[in-house]
């Protein structure tokens, strides 16, 4: 997964630089993402997660994604990174189909009465989605199939989201 991501922005590296900035395929790219922060009773959290989506056709974009996430919490401590292939289909303006497939490394931090728990793992998820918008932003809900309890870093397989692209 990491892998792909590389590979999808060494080739948009690479095409930029023999493409000059106003070209077809720089009108057709959109760049967003998603910034969280969060406090309560002896927590906090902070997520940065930019995108960026090439809008191939009228109805299919395609594009790549990083994620970071940090939560402090009492006992427990997270730090969360990776990336993500996003595919968004339109097959009417204001209806978003979504897929989106997210590769996250964890490490998760636990103070334990008699001892600390430290683990560090791969954390998949798929999520498909479906959302009511426009081109610039779309207000939906999404899925994670893949969705495992004990090792997400979610607190349920199905979110909320609002996706805004400039």
């Amino acid at each position: 997964m990491i892998l792909c991501v590389f590979f999808t922005a060494l080739c948009g590296l690479g095409y930029s630089q023999l493409t000059p900035r106003d070209s077809d395929f720089w009108k057709n790219v959109h760049f967003g993402g998603n910034l969280g922060l969060g406090f309560g009773n002896n927590s906090f959290n902070a997520s940065i997660s930019p995108s960026a989506i090439y809008q191939a056709t009228e109805i299919l974009g395609l594009g790549a994604g990083l994620n970071f996430n940090y939560a402090k919490f009492r006992d427990a401590k997270l730090v969360a990174y990776g990336g993500s292939v996003i595919s968004l289909f339109n097959p009417i303006p204001a209806l978003q189909l979504s897929a989106e497939l997210e590769q996250l490394r964890v490490n998760r931090q636990l103070e334990l009465d008699g001892g600390n728990l430290e683990e560090d793992y791969w954390s998949p998820a798929l999520f498909l989605g479906i959302g009511y918008g426009n081109r610039n932003v779309t207000i939906g809900i999404r899925y994670d199939v893949l969705y495992d309890s004990q090792k997400s870093i979610y607190a349920s397989a199905l979110m909320p989201f609002v996706r805004v692209y400039f």
